[in-house]
């Protein structure tokens, strides 16, 4: 009787060698299309799905170039996650060095920035190509720790013949995303990786439990920039007649006058001097100030227009919005989940309730609560487009939304039923853009 992914998993617990086996008899009996004795794990299966429509060859080791030491170090001193590199060596390098691991640190395009721990491990890593400066994006190398977990934007465990290219079935590793606080952007991820017999299922709790330490460290960074935007704002502000307010360059807000407090306001993709129209503020005048911006709300109306907005889901791991109307544009960067209620409510222009969207992206009506506050979170950039009972676009907006090539890439990390049904092999359906009705 063939095993559950649970199964092995526990098998490789207290035997590790039997486990990689039967491991290498599922990859190989699924690469040739015969019967596994086991079922893959669903996120590995997935996985290997990507790479064979990708072109990943499985049996040969395929290594992008290294970057030179001089890019390695430039990434390393633009990155956030040099701030938070005590934090991991702290939680992870104790434990890692006496378990025969290492720690590997990795940018948002799967480049390997920081790799510390046991040496003998580190020479190893060495012939896997696991060095300074490698790809280790999961469409160049396979299914990894490193990779995967950035485009499932979730913790992963990769355990023997589950990674997809054979020459890494000796290796075991567990991943784990690093987001940035401010902004919901993938900053990178933090991989603990060793030899096949170092394997332990608890792991990759372990690996997540320290990103999400990294992730609160970051989050307390923010704050004490926003106190010390906050103080050099007050004065600037104190001198100004009407509305105002001044944000860091993320938008969070640090102080306002004569106006409502907003958390945060959206900014263009790349802010400038000058007038600028801002969504749930209009015509403003923007002025940098410290390390952010100043912005002075105009008293003149905001012309209006059409809107036109745009979902653009068509790239594997980078999701966004754009809007453009009579006063200007602007575009934001989606989270999954907001991407996920976002193109729900795109490819279903006559709405959905909050019962509706839950059964849609979790299978269950009743989870009202939590849509309701994913939807009050997309409200604050794009409720001047939006409506509610049900929850929908404006009649008069203009929709577009940009798909993938293949349909099954579409959000590939998202279990919403109602968008891995639309994911199912078969032409590829990009809906056109949806036009205002007629007067």
């Amino acid at each position: 009787m063939a095993l559950s992914p649970r199964d092995v998993t526990q098998l490789a617990a207290v035997d590790t060698a039997r486990a990689a086996r039967m491991l290498s008899e599922v990859r190989s009996a699924r690469l040739s299309g015969g019967c596994a004795p086991a079922a893959p794990r669903p996120v590995i299966e997935q996985s290997w799905e990507r790479m064979l429509r990708s072109g990943v060859d499985p049996d040969h080791d395929f290594r992008a170039g290294l970057l030179p030491r001089e890019e390695v170090q430039r990434r390393r001193e633009a990155s956030p996650l040099r701030h938070v590199l005590p934090v991991l060596r702290e939680g992870l390098l104790s434990v890692a060095d006496v378990a025969h691991h290492i720690m590997v640190v990795a940018d948002d395009e799967g480049r390997v920035l920081w790799r510390e721990g046991s040496t003998p491990v580190l020479r190893k890593a060495d012939g896997l190509g696991f060095e300074l400066g490698a790809n280790w994006r999961e469409d160049v190398v396979g299914t990894n720790g490193v990779g995967t977990p950035a485009v499932t934007r979730r913790p992963v465990q990769v355990f023997a013949s589950e990674h997809f290219v054979r020459s890494q079935a000796t290796w075991t590793c567990a991943g784990a995303p690093i987001t940035d606080p401010r902004s919901g952007r993938l900053l990178g991820v933090v991989d603990v990786s060793g030899p096949l017999e170092t394997m332990h299922p608890a792991t990759l709790a372990w690996v997540d439990s320290v990103a999400k330490l990294a992730e609160a460290r970051l989050r307390e960074l923010h704050t004490r920039s926003l106190e010390r935007l906050r103080a050099v704002a007050a004065p600037v502000l104190a001198r100004l007649d009407g509305r105002a307010l001044v944000v860091d360059r993320d938008g969070w807000t640090a102080a306002v006058t004569g106006m409502p407090y907003a958390e945060r306001v959206v900014l263009p993709g790349s802010p400038a001097t000058g007038p600028r129209w801002l969504p749930a503020l209009g015509a403003c005048v923007v002025e940098p100030l410290a390390e952010g911006w100043l912005v002075r709300v105009a008293a003149e109306p905001v012309p209006h227009g059409v809107p036109r907005i745009v979902l653009d889901l068509g790239q594997p791991r980078r999701w966004s919005v754009r809007v453009r109307d009579g006063a200007g544009s602007w575009e934001r960067e989606l989270s999954p989940r907001h991407a996920e209620l976002l193109y729900l409510l795109a490819v279903q222009r006559t709405g959905r309730s909050a019962a509706g969207l839950a059964e849609d992206v979790f299978g269950d009506p009743a989870r009202t609560v939590t849509v309701r506050a994913e939807m009050s979170r997309v409200r604050r950039y794009l409720g001047a487009y939006l409506r509610h009972r049900p929850y929908r676009f404006r009649d008069d907006a203009e929709i577009e939304v940009v798909l993938p090539d293949d349909p099954r890439d579409l959000l590939p990390d998202s279990t919403a039923p109602a968008v891995t049904e639309r994911r199912e092999p078969g032409p590829v359906r990009t809906p056109p853009p949806a036009r205002a009705p007629s007067p």
